[in-house]
């Protein structure tokens, strides 16, 4: 490929920064830099406590736990996401219902919610697609008036806001994606955001174990011992030496990465404004990320055609995005649809992302943005 998809963030400090940790003989989690991101994040997004894991699909794992989620609860979420969001409630035996997605934003529809919810509701699970932001307010009023708690899959959110507010950091539980295809990476990690004190220590434990080792490394308590059910969440402490490199960036990186973004917008807008494509949409109130760039072709006969000409013809790596969850086996097995799939089929059969990343330069998202428009005409 001449153009990959994807190339993980890198700035130069990383490999010094994992040196340390193998130096201080402190490789296991919880170390310097451990700390170091979950005070960073915290500073960052306003939450009560940030706890770094091993991956978002994990830290989403521990908001389901923290939430009391069990056997036949149901949980309301977009179709439109990744297997994860699913899982994470699926192991506690509860029920996926799937809602459509507004067409402009790929987001959860909040106008749906409401219809969706039945005495065995207990989780919203809005999922900020592409770093931009669901309408929060909406939700977070629907969750108060019904006894709900939302767990925000914020996955793709990382310096994205609402109304000011960090993503992540609006509803009960956030969850921060670390992956290396995200805008910040440690290659496979995350972080769950929790806003309300009281569960800290409960995280803790489920993140050690089951265990209360935190407080022992803490000097709280002079041994430590099974407490509670757990599992091991907690990520190497040179995974996070090498994300920390990025967090030190962070501005660089999303500028950066905004710039890109905003010059995607720029050179393909005529092609949008003859209805040829279309382009993401960012509705007020939301600032994003800039963590993927996407164009809507005609109908899946198009996509396959145009992802065929960019990627076999002109070595320019683009991809479509999920299947929806609904339509999967698992999503039959274990979920449900409720109401009329009007849009996430039809939108995820349209949708194909471009090349999105730190080191791509402005020269290249113009060369990116001709083959575009080659194929347009």
């Amino acid at each position: 490929m001449k153009y990959h998809f994807n190339e993980p963030p890198y700035t130069g400090k990383e490999l010094e920064y994992v040196s340390q940790c193998v130096q201080n003989q402190k490789i296991c989690g919880d170390g310097p830099f451990t700390k170091r991101c979950n005070e960073w994040l915290e500073k960052k997004t306003g939450t009560a406590k940030c706890l770094m894991t091993t991956s978002c699909t994990h830290a989403t794992e521990m908001a389901a736990f923290l939430a009391r989620v069990g056997e036949g609860d149901e949980v309301i979420m977009p179709s439109f996401t990744f297997v994860s969001t699913a899982n994470a409630f699926v192991l506690r035996r509860a029920v996926p219902v799937f809602v459509d997605i507004r067409p402009d934003t790929m987001n959860l529809d909040e106008k749906l919610i409401e219809d969706a919810i039945t005495e065995r509701t207990k989780v919203i699970v809005p999922v900020h697609y592409a770093g931009v932001a669901c309408e929060m307010d909406t939700i977070m009023d629907i969750a108060k008036r019904h006894g709900l708690m939302v767990i925000e899959d914020a996955a793709q959110g990382v310096m994205s806001t609402y109304k000011g507010r960090a993503l992540g950091a609006i509803g009960d539980f956030g969850c921060f994606s670390f992956h290396e295809t995200k805008n910040y990476s440690m290659g496979e990690g995350g972080a769950l955001l929790i806003q309300d004190a009281k569960y800290v220590e409960e995280a803790e434990i489920i993140r050690e174990k089951g265990t209360n080792r935190s407080k022992y490394n803490r000097g709280q308590i002079d041994k430590y011992t099974w407490m509670n059910y757990g599992s091991s969440y907690l990520p190497s402490d040179m995974n996070a030496a090498y994300l920390y490199a990025q967090l030190e960036m962070a501005d660089e990186i999303n500028n950066a990465r905004l710039a890109c973004w905003n010059r995607y917008y720029e050179k393909l807008l005529p092609l949008a404004r003859t209805g040829k494509i279309e382009l993401p949409t960012v509705p007020e109130g939301c600032v994003h990320n800039a963590h993927m760039f996407y164009i809507k072709t005609r109908d899946l006969e198009e996509q396959t055609a145009f992802i065929h000409f960019m990627r076999e013809e002109n070595g320019i790596h683009v991809v479509f995005h999920y299947v929806p969850l609904h339509t999967a086996p698992a999503g039959k097995k274990f979920g449900r649809f409720h109401g009329e799939d009007r849009f996430t089929t039809r939108e995820s059969e349209r949708l194909v992302r471009l090349p999105m990343y730190y080191r791509l330069t402005l020269d290249q998202v113009d060369e990116i943005c001709d083959k575009v428009k080659e194929f347009y005409r």
